[in-house]
Order: C-alpha cells, then structure tokens, then sequence
C-alpha cells in the first residue's frame, strides 16, 4: 500500500515558522526516509499537500532522497513540483494524454468515515469510473474505514456492484487509453489495439453522432446484448442501439477499425461557446470564465469571486431554439438559495421559473420557450457560486 503523508503536519510549531523551518525540513525529510526504507520495494509517495510552494517543504531535495532510495518510485504533484502525474480532487480531471493523471474521490461525501454519510450512487460511481478512463486519466476510488477497522457494509455492497460490473465489462476500462472522443457528460470513449469502446450515458435523440474517425469501421456490437450500428458519412459517425438493449447507467458499444484506434489524435466534442457572466474568479477567464459551465466537461467549471452572493450567467445559442428542460449542475456544495431561470425577450429578460436550492443534480421541465439567448440569476447564495454544468434542452 503506497503511503500518504502530509509534508505540513497540522499544528506543527515548526512548519513555517521562519526561524524554526530548517527544524522542520529536517523532521520532513527523516519522515519521509523513514518510510522509504523500512517497508520494502515502495511504487507511489502520496504527498497531501495545504498549498504553500515547493521551497517551503525542501521539495526539490526529498524528492531526489526518495528516488535515490527508491528508483521506481512515482511521486505526485503535492509538494510543489509537478513530477510525475497530476491528482484533480473529487471532481474528473480533464482529457490529458500528455502527462499522467488520476482523480481522488470519495466513495461517500468526506474522505473520513462518518455515520450516515451520503453514498454516491452506483451510477455516479460507474459513470466516474468511465470518464476518468475515456479522459486519459485513472480513478483513485476512496473508502474510508470506520473507528473499528472495517469497511462499512453498505459501501462494501457498493464496492461489490462495481467488481460485478468490472467482471462483465472490464475489457472497456483495463489496460486502455482514454479517447478518441474527449468525454463530456454524455458519453466518454476509451480505446487499444484496433478496438474503441464507446460508453453512453445518455440518448439525447434516437441516435448518437460524434466527428467521423480517419479510420474505416469494420464492425460494431453492444456489451450487453442487442444490435448496435455504427455508420460513417458525411463527416459524422452515427451510433444506435436497440432501444431495449440501452442501459441506463452506461450503454458500450464496441467498435472494431481497419487500422490502429490509439494513435488517432483526440477530437473534441464542443464547439466555440458564447457566453457571459456578471462575474469570474479573479478574474480568470481561461479557467472559470462562463463557457467552462457549458461545455459538457465535467473537470471544468464557472467560479465567481469569494463572497459573491448574486451572479447571472448567459448562454448565446446563436440562434432560436426551442427549449423546455434544464439541466445544473453546482460544483461545489449548495451555495445557491433563490435563483431564476429566464430567457432574453427585446432589451430585457423573462423569468421562465424560479427556485431556491441547486445542488448537484438541479432538473426541471417547463412548458417550451424558443428563443436565442437564456439566463441563470442568482438571486441569493451563501458564497461564491460556482457552477459545473448547465444544459438548455429540449423537453
């Protein structure tokens, strides 16, 4: 089991204490020895890092102690220094296949046991799974252990549901490479050899149409039972699947082509965005501007500066379109408490309807409204909203 360790241990009198931190390098780096060398062959040092920067924990010499004591050592991006993968934190890293990465999430809500902790269900925990994989990326997959040393039996149950899935369709996940389709939330694709497998989260339409592969497609066949067609023209690679045959947690379907499917250079699945907000973190459009709310990555989100209370957020759908269903997504939390939802009409807006939470999974239905531009008011928030995802969809 590859050891976690916290470079500042809380409280620390030495940590950063200018006077005292050569004190503490010297107690981290005799920690970190410690482990090193009195548990065998290590493969991974876990750092846990509270921010601060490589300097303030001597990162540049303990980690070249540990690779001196263990040559095949793989040591995270915790300490300051980037070093061999990255480890985005309960939320899905983006598509990444120049540098490795794994997500760390939690089976529950918090990383320590709880009683009565909120457990994710089983299709958040597969659909996770799935995405980490089709983003290039793997999946760090917490449980932690109640005060007596075992696993609580619900998670356990839980863990056994997702070992039951693995056993029918692990060939999808094991030794591939995410791709050659970015994932979004509604379908993820992973790949080797001359074989793509595509895992569907959602039939928005009858069928599935994704960009067209610079390779032929030789045969296509559904996981789990039915008839899967997958055509090529146009441009367009078009899927569907026997309606009955659809699972509604991750419909995959196996596609064979003339020629090797992992050096296809990754395609991406969004178009450009058009969207504006009252407010971003920092302000940092690059990474929390208002598209990062509309681009179906999971790993991406729209932020506003902490203590925000009220934001707006936009989206331009460059033309009319006819909606009645909506679909949000809050990063982080319950922040929002009163909010609408509106649609721009000449010079002003609106209100389609109105409520008071979000959270993680916000849907409602509306009778349908055609127009271009559509809004999300937040009228009242206990912090700084952030929002991961919105959809505007047809009903």
């Amino acid at each position: 089991m590859p050891p976690g360790l916290c470079p500042r241990r809380i409280g620390h009198p030495d940590a950063f204490t200018p006077d005292r931190h050569p004190r503490y390098l010297d107690y981290l780096r005799t920690q970190v020895r410690e482990l090193l060398t009195g548990y065998g062959r290590l493969d991974i040092l876990w750092f846990d890092g509270l921010g601060k920067t490589a300097a303030d924990y001597g990162a540049v010499e303990v980690n070249h102690m540990a690779r001196e004591l263990q040559p095949h050592l793989l040591i995270n991006n915790r300490n300051g220094l980037a070093e061999d993968f990255d480890t985005p934190e309960q939320r899905v890293g983006k598509y990444q296949d120049h540098r490795a990465w794994e997500s760390c999430i939690t089976i529950c809500r918090q990383w320590a046991w709880k009683p009565n902790d909120e457990m994710k269900s089983l299709k958040d925990c597969l659909q996770t799974l799935a995405l980490c994989a089709g983003g290039d990326g793997n999946l760090l997959f917490n449980v932690g252990p109640m005060s007596d040393g075992r696993i609580e039996p619900r998670q356990v149950g839980r863990l056994k549901e997702m070992g039951a899935w693995l056993a029918t369709y692990g060939e999808s996940i094991y030794a591939t490479r995410g791709g050659p389709w970015h994932p979004t939330r509604i379908v993820a694709s992973t790949r080797k050899g001359s074989t793509v497998y595509l895992h569907i989260f959602r039939w928005e339409k009858e069928t599935l149409e994704l960009p067209a592969l610079p390779r032929a497609v030789k045969s296509a066949a559904s996981l789990g039972g039915g008839r899967a067609t997958v055509r090529q023209q146009n441009g367009k690679l078009t899927v569907s699947v026997d309606p009955a045959a659809r699972d509604a947690i991750d419909t995959i379907v196996k596609i064979e082509l003339a020629g090797s499917a992992v050096d296809i250079p990754a395609i991406a699945l969004v178009p450009p965005i058009k969207a504006t907000a009252s407010n971003v973190y920092h302000p940092n459009m690059a990474d929390h501007g208002p598209q990062q709310a509309f681009d179906h990555d999971p790993s991406t989100r729209w932020a506003t500066d902490a203590g925000t209370k009220q934001a707006w957020i936009a989206r331009d759908l460059e033309k009319p379109v006819t909606v009645g269903r909506v679909r949000i997504n809050e990063a982080i939390g319950e922040r929002v408490r009163r909010f609408e939802v509106g649609y721009r009409e000449g010079d002003g807006w609106q209100t389609i309807f109105a409520g008071e939470k979000i959270g993680r999974a916000f849907t409602k239905v509306f009778p349908p409204v055609t127009a271009r531009e559509f809004r999300l008011n937040i009228l009242e928030a206990t912090d700084g909203p952030t929002i991961a995802e919105i959809e505007f969809l047809e009903k």
